[in-house]
Parts: C-alpha cells; structure tokens; sequence
C-alpha cells in the first residue's frame, strides 16, 4: 500500500542559510529519498536540495504522529501546522512545502511523489533548496515525510544594511554611514520633514523581501539618473509578517 498527500505554503522567495547535514549523519532511508529527488531535480535543471536539519526535526515530529495515528494526514487534532512545525525547529523560510506517504520501500514512497502532480511539484520546484526527510517503520510500512523551504538567512540589522550598502557601491553610489535618517524612514510609510531627516533626501524607496541579493528594479533606474550621488540605507522590523516566514524592510535615501 502507499498512500501520500502534499501541503504548500509560501510567501517570497530569498537566498538560502541553514545547516547542512553530513550525509553520515542522516538516516539511510532518508537518504535515499533525498538522493532520489536530487536525482530527478538533476533532470530537469533544478538545483540539489541541501539537508536540513531543523526541518529534518520538524518533519520527524510529524512523521511519529503519522505512525501513531495510522491514517496519514498533514494536520492532526491539536498538533501545529507545518510552517509552526518547521519554525519552532529552527527554520527560517520564504516558501514552505510538505509531502507525506505510506509505502514499503523509500523507492516506492519517492516513485509515489513523483506520481502525485503536487508531491511532484515540491520535489521539483526549482525555488526550493533545503529539504528535511523523516522515516519510521511501523506497522511494516514505511512512513515518510520531506520538508522543502526557501531558507532565509538569519540576519541582524546591521547585516541587512550593509548588505544593501554594498549593491550600491558597486552601482556607483557613495553609502553615507549615518543610518538614523534611514532608519527612521523604514518604520513608517509617510514622508518625514526636514526636521525628522535632517537633509531632505531626492527620492525615498522603501521595500520588503528576503532576497538581499539584487535591489528592486525602480531603485536601480533611479540610480542610474545622474542626479543622484549618495545614499543612506537603514533597516527595520518588517511589516505585516508573523512566525518563521522571514522577510526584510529597508528604506534607501537618494542624494
């Protein structure tokens, strides 16, 4: 018998930073399954999926409630959700997907998945990198559950910033060191006086992602305008944004 259902939840999409697991250290049926995917990503150009092990961790919570239960769900009465599951473990993600089986093989469980098209799209999805597998025998099957994410790196305030500073420099702007204009333009979306900012900036942008990777498209079309030589950039909490889904607020003043 094999059995699976699959569950996606996600917000945006950003640069991965987690840990990785030696492959000694995973299960051997784990194992296989991760190598399987990896192998089928490899065919159609997606990148390998790293190991998690917070998801590994959050995944292998619900794979004990799986076994216990018997019938295979994604929710069971009083247990979190899968994005809470996966938070509480430590991970930290823009995009969120679980796959769940029953089988006698982890040959079975990966070729099932492959079958199902929403299992078939966790595994393949070219936006996921991480993945956390669990397996528990029980009942003389095989019950498996993989955790995908988009990982976000954990960074601190002073880390987002100097990460946008430096996609600036190499645009040719001048980052000035002085954060407290910028930061106090970050936390609200009026238009602050002179006398909150000190100089009146030439243009504001504020913005939201996890991905600190590339600055947003209209930033880097103001930039490339003449008028504009330097610049200061802060961070703040993000806005409208709950649990372990991670995503970073920064404001960038042009002068």
């Amino acid at each position: 018998m094999i059995v699976s259902l699959t569950l996606v939840a996600s917000m945006l999409l950003a640069q991965p930073d987690s840990p990785h697991g030696n492959p000694a250290t995973i299960p051997p049926e784990a194992l296989q399954i991760v190598q399987q995917a990896n192998q089928a990503r490899a065919v159609v150009r997606a990148g390998p999926l790293q190991w998690d092990a917070a998801l590994a961790e959050a995944a292998r919570q619900h794979c004990l409630r799986m076994a216990a239960e018997g019938p295979i769900e994604h929710l069971y009465e009083g247990e979190p959700a899968v994005a809470e599951r996966a938070g509480r473990a430590g991970a930290r993600f823009s995009l969120i997907a679980e796959s769940v089986a029953v089988g006698p093989t982890p040959a079975e469980i990966h070729g099932v998945w492959m079958r199902s098209p929403d299992d078939r799209a966790n595994l393949l999805n070219p936006q996921v990198d991480r993945v956390g597998v669990a397996v528990i025998v029980s009942r003389g099957l095989l019950y498996a559950v993989a955790d995908y994410e988009r990982a976000v790196p954990v960074l601190t305030q002073s880390q987002v910033e100097a990460a946008i500073a430096g996609l600036l420099r190499h645009s040719g702007i001048t980052v000035m060191s002085d954060t407290t204009a910028a930061r106090a333009t970050c936390v609200t979306d009026k238009t602050l006086s002179r006398s909150e900012v000190g100089r009146h900036p030439g243009f504001v942008f504020r913005w939201q992602d996890p991905d600190l990777t590339n600055l947003p498209q209209a930033l880097v079309d103001r930039i490339k305008t003449p008028q504009y030589s330097e610049a200061a950039v802060g961070s703040c909490p993000a806005q409208d944004v709950n649990g372990p889904f991670t995503t970073y607020r920064v404001a960038v003043l042009l002068y």
